[in-house]
């Protein structure tokens, strides 16, 4: 007795169902990593190649893992917030720097030189030169 296959299914239709089968778990896996992807492959049984060659030539894979991406920053986003709330202190510094900067929460370093026509150790020639 041979193997039974319906006669309107080809390997073709098999082996697109599989790949998509694939697809949806390395969805689900990147969803349960938070987008972490060697972790998200490790779980679904997907190589690191293949998932980067999904991400090349199917636009709607692409968008899906977009997605998840900005739900993990939305995620950090709330940690930090939370953070916040809780006056640590370094996280509100962190979040001045980054999403402050129009109302001047910058860094920045002021140099002093107290020699003026001498050219600070830090200026190779070769920098001259361009």
């Amino acid at each position: 007795m041979g193997k039974f296959t319906h006669p309107n299914i080809t390997n073709m239709d098999m082996a697109q169902n599989k790949t998509k089968l694939k697809k949806k778990a390395m969805m689900e896996a990147l969803e349960k990593s938070l987008g972490v992807v060697t972790q998200a492959c490790r779980i679904a049984s997907v190589s690191r190649t293949q998932y980067y060659q999904w991400l090349k030539d199917d636009p709607e894979f692409k968008k899906q893992t977009d997605d998840i991406a900005e739900i993990a920053i939305d995620f950090a986003e709330s940690k930090l917030h939370s953070l916040i709330s809780q006056e640590n202190v370094p996280s509100t510094i962190f979040y001045l720097k980054t999403k402050g900067k129009k109302r001047g929460y910058v860094e920045s370093q002021e140099m002093t030189i107290s020699e003026p026509n001498k050219k600070p150790s830090w200026i190779t020639s070769e920098d001259e030169a361009e």
